[in-house]
């Protein structure tokens, strides 16, 4: 197989080692005539190709030292990483959402639960969008759930600017899809409505049109009406068309599994990552020492001399 190498162009220099070699193995046997050359001797063809084996050792090992400063490369194991899914939670401010739900309001029990679903989603990013009458983002979309967790003192119903009386599903919903498309440039897109009245602008095939918006920008819609009223048909339609669900939790602790159902329903999807190129270097530095210690042994006796 191929190896890349970091800097390719310091390979050319492997052809001093290569004429070094060529140099070992071609030269002249005996260039110098001695006294004893008519004398009856074996011609020592093992022991010159043992020579010329040790002379070999230092060009090769300088080939090694090449190949090293080369910088060879390896594919490395192909990854997987947790793939992003971008959440906008939709909640409803309106003034019925200051009805009893469990121990406190209906506001305070979805607001629980969304910062209990927050825990359990570690690595996705939230936003949030407060909505009435009008529409309020509270916190665009990070990773960072803590805007979220502190917003419960200061938007509760009570405490609500004027223009949030009423309920317009239909209006934050698009608000929170322009969001969406404006922000999660990659990852799933998902809103998480919850609320607890009919909205009058999903009427005369406005929910209709909204669910086509929502599936062409691949949002779904997950709805929780925390109300003991039945669910709108609008909402269920629109949850249906787009790939969510509806939820109707009749107390804090179903409200509560209802985000667990959430979290099952859209897991985490996870996404390989192409393989990233390393460094190779292990077997070039134990053909490296193995040179050297063999070329350092051959120095005690191993060495070619021209008589």
């Amino acid at each position: 197989m191929e190896l890349p190498f970091t800097y390719p162009s310091l390979l050319s220099l492997l052809v001093i080692p290569l004429a070094l070699l060529i140099r070992v193995w071609w030269r002249p046997s005996r260039p110098v005539v001695m006294p004893f050359d008519h004398a009856e001797t074996r011609s020592g063809r093992l022991l010159g190709v043992v020579l010329s084996v040790a002379d070999s050792l230092p060009p090769c090992l300088m080939i090694v030292a090449l190949l090293v400063l080369a910088g060879p490369q390896q594919l490395g194991k192909p990854t997987t990483r947790r793939k992003m899914t971008n959440i906008e939670f939709c909640v409803d401010i309106s003034g019925s959402m200051t009805a009893s739900f469990g121990d406190g309001s209906r506001y305070d029990a979805s607001m629980e639960a969304i910062n209990a679903f927050l825990d359990f989603r570690t690595g996705d990013a939230f936003g949030l969008t407060f909505f009435g009458n009008s529409v309020l983002h509270w916190t665009p979309l990070t990773v960072d759930g803590s805007a979220i967790r502190c917003a419960p003192p200061y938007m509760r119903p009570e405490n609500a600017p004027r223009g949030f009386g009423g309920t317009e599903i239909g209006k934050a919903l698009l608000a929170c899809q322009r969001r969406l498309v404006q922000q999660a440039d990659t990852g799933d897109r998902m809103i998480v409505l919850v609320s607890d009245g009919f909205s009058s602008d999903l009427s005369g095939g406005k929910a209709d049109e909204i669910s086509r918006q929502l599936k062409d920008n691949d949002i779904s819609v997950y709805a929780i009406h925390i109300s003991e009223t039945s669910i709108p048909n609008e909402i269920i339609n629109i949850a249906s068309y787009t790939g969510g669900d509806v939820f109707n939790p009749g107390d804090d602790d179903a409200l509560k599994s209802v985000f667990q159902d959430i979290d099952q329903m859209r897991a985490a999807e996870l996404e390989k990552l192409a393989a990233e190129a390393m460094d190779f270097f292990p077997p070039f530095c134990l053909a490296g020492l193995a040179l050297l210690g063999l070329g350092t042994l051959c120095l005690f006796g191993l060495r070619f001399v021209p008589w």
